[in-house]
């Protein structure tokens, strides 16, 4: 590809009405006119750390005759002002006048996309919700509708150790500064506002933990009609976001796609798990069915399609799930049929069973091999052999399968339940297992049992009274081959995915009133007819030399004497391209990240468990040097969690800043 063909510039000022201005990285097509503008808005330093995602795709639209635009979100990377949450109603506002902005520019032929994974995936949509008269369509990618329900904090109603996780992260990210290079010798001054108000981002979202008006603010389920443009939604299996996709596409009714593949949190051109496919091309041809008028027949394609993955043994990464792609022209589950599996005495079969009850209190060392919420692509993230986790839960299985099974869509679960507790949790784990006896996860569910009907008015369960309760599971597409079984294991915890309820809990189900309806797909001769997607391309990208490679570590260690268990991830690098220090020559910086995470609790006690993080960040050339280091910690009571945080800055070895939190979060029904 030949970037001479286009123009980038490092740096544009954006104004914003109240007089704050945008930092944003430009590339434009050289002699075409005015062209239309595609715009990623995230709070993820455009300049360094995310340089080397960046420039690759950027590139790539510009070179087919798009305007390219990377913006710094306000109080982030090299922007003014500083930022105090995700996706703030001035966020939305600044995205609305980025937008407008674009559209005036003589370089714009007025028209507008949207598109971002993630973070950006969200603020896409919701942006599209404020219907700015130049945006004419988006992509979301690994995104949700729900803030609440679907997003790194809560699941079921149940706290995600995402949220410690998450919010850590982006407390370290909002405590950098601008690179003097850009905002000149104001950088200190930026730098010490955005520390001043640096909020500890966990316990924000701790203190929301119900689904109140916090959470519906940026959820565009609470409105879909919002949404009038068209909407591509792309997700993937070993990513934490992949229900949304299915759900917008129900929830909407303008023009839409969906698109689910075996990925990870990252684009389809460039995941792990593979195969990888040609997501440039095909956003390529959405853009310019959208926003350039070409009949390119993408919208005459089916509605949605579904990589249908093979059965493998659980592995701590897999570089490719083999599978098949099919096609659902008229929307999710548009050519399935359920398939009812009733409960028995620890069996799963299609004929009923007989009534009993069936009591379970699960060790709260259960989950370890549960794998990550959210797979990024790194080794160990993937959910291991179940075999350890099923032995303290209680075990439904069906007889070895007759024949081959294909299951896309929602599984869903129905059971009669009881608690000895006010406050219990169910987590449900759906497991393809191997004539060896190996156990493999393909999906699962979790409720907290006081939001039985509700998250946004959760009430506690009367210890002894019977429920009649709903779960969904998360989406899944997956072929259960014959002579394998299906398996329902239920238990009451799953550390250190979520936290444990306050007490230990032990549920009674009944068997013969229960039953979990499957997804099942008949095989459809039009699957064989897919137009195939083209193999993996992007531009050229920055120039990067490692200066300390990447090294991941996971430990578990347990103490037999205080059957205490201790999970410890060692890890550099994140978008350093596998170097926890590295050198982008482009703009003479040396850039480095580490981080540790810890997770502890003992197999009886609920109130043992913690979770702990470090992370440091530096950024350096010859006349410029910054550290920051920032340390958060997370334990419980049984009223109270317990949140402390730390973060040191430091300029050319000497302490400049620093911020300390030490707060109680009421624990509410969790």
């Amino acid at each position: 590809m030949d970037l001479s063909a286009i123009e980038e510039i490092e740096n544009v000022w954006i104004p914003l009405p109240d007089g704050t201005r945008l930092a944003a990285r430009l590339w434009l097509p050289k002699g075409q006119g005015p062209v239309p503008a595609l715009l990623e808005y995230l709070p993820y330093r455009k300049r360094d750390f995310m340089r080397l995602r960046d420039e690759p795709m950027h590139r790539y639209y510009a070179l087919h005759g798009y305007a390219s635009i990377r913006v710094d979100l306000r109080g982030t990377g090299d922007s003014e002002g500083v930022l105090y949450d995700e996706y703030t109603a001035q966020e939305h506002a600044d995205a609305v006048a980025v937008i407008g902005w674009l559209a005036a520019q003589d370089w714009c032929s007025g028209s507008v996309g949207m598109t971002g994974i993630s973070w950006g995936g969200f603020n896409a949509l919701q942006v599209a919700a404020l219907r700015p008269p130049a945006l004419k369509a988006i992509i979301t990618l690994c995104a949700a509708d729900d803030r609440y329900a679907d997003d790194a904090h809560y699941k079921g109603g149940c706290l995600l150790n995402e949220n410690m996780q998450w919010g850590s992260v982006f407390m370290h990210y909002n405590a950098l500064p601008p690179d003097p290079q850009i905002v000149g010798d104001r950088w200190r001054d930026m730098w010490r506002d955005r520390l001043r108000a640096l909020q500890p981002f966990p316990a924000v979202w701790m203190g929301h933990p119900w689904r109140d008006e916090y959470w519906k603010h940026g959820s565009v389920c609470e409105d879909f009609d919002a949404i009038t443009c068209p909407v591509y939604a792309i997700g993937g299996w070993a990513d934490g976001y992949t229900n949304a996709v299915s759900q917008l596409l129900e929830g909407l009714s303008g023009p839409r796609k969906g698109l689910i593949g075996p990925w990870s949190h990252a684009f389809p051109h460039d995941s792990v798990p593979g195969p990888s496919i040609g997501y440039l091309q095909e956003a390529l041809r959405w853009w310019d069915h959208w926003l350039k008028g070409i009949d390119d027949g993408i919208m005459d394609e089916p509605m949605l399609r579904v990589w249908v993955q093979d059965s493998l043994p659980p592995q701590p990464q897999y570089e490719t799930r083999p599978g098949r792609w099919v096609a659902e022209t008229d929307g999710p589950g548009a050519n399935g049929t359920a398939r009812r599996y009733h409960l028995g005495w620890g069996h799963l079969s299609e004929a009923e069973h007989e009534v009993h009850e069936v009591s379970f209190s699960s060790p709260h060392t259960l989950g370890v091999r549960g794998g990550e919420w959210c797979g990024f692509g790194s080794d160990g993230e993937a959910p291991r052999d179940q075999r350890s986790d099923d032995g303290g839960s209680q075990l439904f299985d069906s007889d070895p399968l007759a024949a081959d099974v294909d299951l896309s869509g929602t599984p869903v679960l129905t059971l009669d339940i009881k608690s000895d507790k006010p406050v219990a949790f169910l987590v449900a784990r759906l497991c393809d297992v191997h004539p060896d006896g190996t156990s493999a996860r393909i999906s699962f569910g979790i409720l907290n049992l006081t939001h039985r009907d509700s998250h946004e008015h959760p009430t506690p369960l009367e210890p002894g009274t019977w429920y009649r309760i709903t779960l969904k599971l998360d989406d899944l597409g997956q072929t259960v081959p014959a002579g394998h079984r299906l398996r329902l294991a239920l238990s009451t915890g799953y550390w250190p995915m979520i936290w444990p309820a306050p007490e230990t809990a032990i549920l009674t189900v009944r068997t013969g009133t229960g039953f979990l309806d499957l997804p099942a797909r008949p095989p459809r001769a039009e699957d064989a007819t897919l137009r195939p997607f083209g193999p993996p391309v992007a531009a050229p990208g920055a120039q990067q030399k490692k200066l300390r490679h990447l090294d991941m570590r996971r430990r578990v260690e347990i103490d037999l004497t205080t059957n205490e268990m201790v999970y410890t991830l060692r890890g550099d690098g994140g978008e350093l391209g596998g170097a926890s220090l590295a050198r982008i020559e482009e703009i003479d910086l040396d850039i480095g990240f580490t981080m540790m995470k810890r997770y502890r609790i003992i197999e009886d006690d609920p109130l043992s468990a913690q979770t702990e993080l470090a992370q440091s960040a530096t950024l350096r050339r010859d006349d410029w040097s910054i550290r920051v280091d920032c340390r958060t910690r997370l334990s419980v009571t049984a009223d109270t969690f317990q949140f402390s945080g730390d973060v040191e800055a430091f300029d050319d070895g000497a302490p400049f800043e620093s911020r300390h939190w030490t707060l109680a979060i009421p624990r509410r029904l969790l």
